[in-house]
């Protein structure tokens, strides 16, 4: 591993590479360099060397650093609690993690009293894991269809995964390919509160398979800070 930077500089090269090779243009997705543990030092090393967007996996952190880090969009990657909401609704850009409308509802509720609306995205468990969250891709459409009718403090602005770990991420890659055919129907429809722009697939060790299926965000921490202790 080399420095900070030097990591940042690499995973940006590597990634506008692959994304290259899929036809698209450098720079069309976008790296989310995820700080979980990580101090406010290396996460403004990290911005200082070009990264603009950190996801953190809890509330907790990000109440924590908000006021050390530079300035930076904020994205909730991790697990939502419904009473941590209130929390972070002023703090984050995009919440990464819904997978259910009783979460859609308390953002909902929490966004209407800070008078904006808040950009989601459906955490789908294609791989339908027990241990991961997220809903089945079966599930995807009911879950879209009863926030926009429910929620109108919300703009969905498209999916997330995570996928299983495996040795070898050419395995993953059915299930990123999955998601994406989900995203690509939803893309197509209009509705005020419905704008797929983001497909958030892909950490540190399957990302080039992700983007090469079509994610446009990935979320990497361990190619960018190294292992966590």
């Amino acid at each position: 591993m080399g420095t900070i930077r030097e990591n940042v500089e690499a995973v940006n090269r590597n990634k506008d590479e692959i994304t290259v090779r899929t036809g698209r243009k450098p720079g069309d997705v976008l790296l989310i360099a995820v700080t979980k543990t990580r101090t406010a030092d290396e996460i403004n090393e990290a911005i200082d060397a070009g990264i603009t967007d950190i996801g953190e996996n809890r509330v907790q952190e990000i109440l924590d650093k908000f006021d050390a880090v530079k300035p930076v969009r904020w994205h909730m990657i991790g697990h939502l609690q419904t009473n941590k909401v209130k929390y972070i609704i002023d703090k984050v850009s995009l919440i990464h993690s819904v997978d259910s409308l009783r979460l859609a509802e308390e953002i909902d509720k929490r966004a209407a009293q800070h008078g904006t609306t808040m950009d989601i995205l459906v955490q789908v468990n294609a791989a339908k894991e027990e241990s991961k969250f997220g809903i089945t891709t079966e599930e995807t459409g009911k879950l879209i269809e009863e926030i926009l009718e429910r929620c109108r403090n919300i703009r969905i602005r498209g999916l997330m995964c995570i996928a299983p770990f495996e040795e070898d991420p050419e395995d993953v890659r059915i299930y990123f390919r999955e998601v994406k055919e989900l995203f690509d129907q939803y893309a197509k429809l209009s509705h005020p509160r419905l704008d797929f722009e983001y497909l958030s697939m892909g950490m540190s060790h399957d990302y080039e398979a992700a983007i090469l299926e079509g994610s446009n965000l990935i979320r990497v921490g361990t190619a960018i800070f190294g292992e966590r202790t």
